[in-house]
């Protein structure tokens, strides 16, 4: 039997191998979150009115209620990924309790900018952001009501695909700068198709792991089907 010496550097190693997938996340957010920062900084440090921000400066709250919340919602669900965190039960309540809120404000204040906000000339990804804004109204909205049927499957799936909509800012630009880099900046029509790409890659991404997980407990029954199997068959012989 191992010792607690021996057992001491695989969990070390089992701890550590835990953090990439968090990790990522948090950078990728770090993205959307620092552009953030500076429209936050623009609206309270008197910069100037042009016709990119107007709006913003004419109706502050929405964009304000969007830029915190979802910087609350990025950077805190990407702990969730841990599996450590996700397993102790406290702290998997927690920050639902202040996940939860936090992308519905995420999704509505966003929603509202896309429907009410008066546009620049030229914009065309608005039926986008609509689309995948209710997207993930619509799945906070259904992870929520998982989780009071104690439905912890269905509350997990529905969280990881408003999750992946909410992060895809930095997707975005992970898609858009290389455009940028090859051919120069893009037309709003090309722009919109890679925003729309970024969100499918997201989804794509989530819909990958959630069916990975589906298939994990099939795998980790399969030899215990057989210790059950193999206990009757010697009890019969016996």
């Amino acid at each position: 039997m191992p010792t607690k010496t021996e057992l001491a550097p695989s969990r070390t190693l089992r701890r550590r191998a835990q953090w990439p997938v968090p990790a990522g996340l948090i950078l990728l957010s770090l993205i959307p979150v620092i552009a953030g920062a500076a429209r936050l900084t623009e609206l309270t440090g008197g910069a100037a009115v042009t016709a990119q921000n107007a709006r913003f400066f004419a109706s502050p709250v929405p964009v304000v209620v969007h830029i915190v919340s979802v910087t609350v919602y990025s950077l805190l669900g990407a702990f969730q990924f841990v599996p450590a965190l996700r397993g102790r039960r406290g702290w998997h309540r927690i920050a639902g309790l202040i996940l939860i809120p936090a992308g519905l404000l995420t999704a509505l204040s966003g929603l509202w900018m896309s429907a009410f906000y008066p546009l620049p000339d030229g914009i065309t990804d608005v039926p986008l952001r609509i689309l995948f804004g209710s997207a993930m109204l619509v799945s906070l909205v259904m992870g929520a009501l998982a989780i009071r049927r104690r439905d912890f499957v269905r509350h997990s799936v529905w969280m990881a695909r408003a999750y992946a909509i909410a992060v895809a800012a930095g997707t975005q630009a992970l898609v858009i700068l290389p455009w940028m880099l090859l051919a120069g900046p893009p037309s709003e029509l090309i722009r919109a198709l890679l925003m729309g790409l970024a969100w499918v890659i997201n989804l794509a991404v989530a819909e990958y792991v959630i069916h990975r997980r589906a298939r994990v407990p099939a795998r980790v029954q399969r030899p215990s089907a057989r210790i059950v199997l193999d206990a009757k068959a010697l009890h019969s012989r016996g």
